[in-house]
């Protein structure tokens, strides 16, 4: 399934465009007959489309110079590419029935501008607190958009008393799982979060069959609440490294009420984990 990469209008103050005056984007048409291929000059590192009717697929694992472009009728929406050297190229995307053009081969002019700052002086030295700042920056910026984004990766939903526990997506970016996840409450009594918490499990085999659980770590909680009011829901995001499990493993998602019995436990399989967006 599709890596994400950050909107470009998020990364307004990281990506340097190679030009300050105003541009408009080239539209690429495509449909869901035929392949329409856009060759890169480096190889492509990331790739998102806007919406769900349009699909860009790559190799991740070889790095590849080209892409496939297919779309379902629909809204026209957008297709945002990242080199691997961190060239950015932003494209319009539309339906079309019929196609005149099957082959883009795009060059270095068409980049946008760059993924990183490029920095003026190769001798500065980044600060490891400047770093962290940076980091956090993008985890609140790509969160949010993530959180604001319809897209789901299946029917992963848990339900008690009123409570409403699901995972809405499950994205993989720059090797770290993006999990989006929604608390519903359609009770009539606010629910007080204990905790909420990510596991592995694992089953052994043999006579005395067990579970062992294995604690995952978020590196960033994004929007995480203390409290869901009554006929509220709140989305939000934990981001944790990259990891896959096999078919006799699973995840678990516990949520926790806080002197309260509404508890849920969430499992979700490994085809989701190994097959994020």
């Amino acid at each position: 399934m599709k890596n994400f990469i950050f909107i470009s209008i998020f990364l307004f103050g990281t990506v340097l465009s190679t030009a300050q005056t105003p541009f408009s984007l080239d539209t690429i048409y495509a449909n869901d007959q035929k392949n329409v291929a856009l060759f890169f000059p480096e190889p492509i590192r990331q790739g998102i489309t806007g919406s769900e009717n349009f699909v860009f697929t790559y190799n991740r694992e070889k790095g590849q110079y080209f892409g496939l472009l297919q779309a379902k009728p629909g809204k026209e929406s957008n297709l945002l590419v990242v080199n691997k050297n961190g060239s950015v190229f932003s494209y319009i995307v539309k339906y079309r029935k019929k196609l005149d053009r099957l082959n883009y081969f795009i060059p270095t002019s068409k980049s946008i501008g760059n993924e990183k700052p490029i920095v003026a002086d190769s001798t500065t030295i980044v600060k490891r607190e400047d770093t962290i700042d940076n980091r956090t920056y993008y985890y609140n910026k790509f969160c949010s958009y993530l959180n604001n984004r319809k897209q789901r990766i299946g029917r992963l939903k848990k339900r008690n008393e009123g409570i409403i526990l699901s995972v809405e997506n499950i994205v993989f970016d720059k090797e770290e799982l993006y999990f989006v996840i929604q608390v519903e409450n359609k009770s009539s009594l606010d629910y007080d979060l204990n905790f909420l918490k990510l596991s592995v499990e694992t089953r052994k085999k043999g006579k005395k069959k067990s579970l062992q659980r294995l604690y995952q770590e978020p590196v960033f909680k994004y929007n995480l609440p203390s409290k869901v009011k009554e006929n509220k829901s709140v989305r939000l995001v934990y981001v944790l490294p990259k990891f896959s499990i096999g078919n006799d493993r699973r995840a678990v998602l516990e949520l926790n009420e806080k002197n309260g019995e509404r508890n849920l436990q969430l499992k979700i399989s490994h085809r989701f984990i190994n097959n994020p967006n």
